[in-house]
């Protein structure tokens, strides 16, 4: 659950592609849809997933800036966008791409985020992150926020981890071992100690406290035996986080990761997606 390797990316795109809260996309295409051109960042980039999700809900014409920590995972994002999209070229250092009728610009900007939250370029129109700011501490949303907010810049945050973890059918440690991964959730991520499931609610507050403008939906993440290496790495990351928390029986952990392999037919994943503008008033 906490890996970002290209793998472990690839492996969780589809279920976070059908995960999307519809609406917020929605009202995200709705602000930008008087535009022929647009300049995105992506924060927390990895392999380049979001231009993938979001590029035909966006204005024709396209400037992406990818953003990660992880040179591997930039890397891992042009070559997919490379096999992804049509009439490849070079551009500026990145790529410059068709997909269907939009025309894309993307390069790609190697960061440390805990100590440069305000990561994106000038003129950016929309910042876009996924699941990424459950990882942050407060303090660090606060920060990311209020720097968001000096530029006027919009914000579409998806696939933020709410805290909600359940199975059917259920099993007697699902409630401790739930717990004990939203606690793993809290620790420090490389942010200060993160907020975890309650991320959702402090950058919301946040944003609204700057006056931005919400649209907030539930993306939750429905993984049934179809998806059966997306289930089974899932609970071995859940059991995994779990045990590093030393609260419970290493013994009781192993018990409920096999009968959960074995049992589970749909697991889910809290999520909430919220697209944020400036007010217009």
């Amino acid at each position: 659950m906490s890996g970002f390797s290209p793998e472990w990316l690839a492996l969780r795109e589809p279920a976070d592609l059908a995960a999307r809260n519809r609406q917020v996309l929605t009202a995200c295409a709705r602000a930008f849809e008087n535009q022929d051109t647009i300049r995105i960042c992506d924060i927390g980039a990895g392999t380049g997933a979001s231009v993938r999700a979001l590029t035909e809900l966006l204005p024709r014409r396209q400037f992406w800036t990818l953003v990660d920590s992880d040179e591997k995972n930039l890397a891992a994002a042009f070559a997919q966008l490379a096999q992804w999209g049509t009439d490849i070229k070079a551009y500026d250092g990145g790529l410059m791409m068709r997909k269907g009728d939009h025309e894309l610009y993307v390069r790609s900007h190697v960061c440390d985020l805990a100590a440069t939250p305000a990561c994106w370029p000038k003129n950016t129109d929309l910042v876009t992150a996924s699941a990424l700011f459950d990882l942050t501490s407060a303090r660090w949303l606060d920060t990311f926020v209020t720097l968001l907010s000096a530029q006027k810049v919009a914000l579409l945050s998806m696939l933020t981890f709410d805290g909600v973890i359940s199975a059917d059918p259920d099993h007697p440690q699902d409630g401790p071992i739930a717990q004990a991964f939203r606690t793993h959730q809290q620790g420090d991520k490389g942010f200060g100690p993160a907020a975890g499931p309650h991320a959702a609610n402090v950058l919301e507050a946040s944003l609204e406290r700057v006056g931005y403008e919400l649209e907030i939906g539930e993306s939750p993440w429905t993984i049934d035996r179809s998806a059966s290496a997306l289930l089974y790495a899932t609970l071995a990351g859940i059991a995994q986080a779990a045990q590093e928390t030393q609260t419970l029986p290493p013994e009781d952990i192993e018990h409920w990761l096999r009968s959960s392999v074995i049992n589970t037919k749909l697991l889910t994943i809290g999520h909430r997606d919220v697209f944020a503008r400036p007010s217009q008033t």
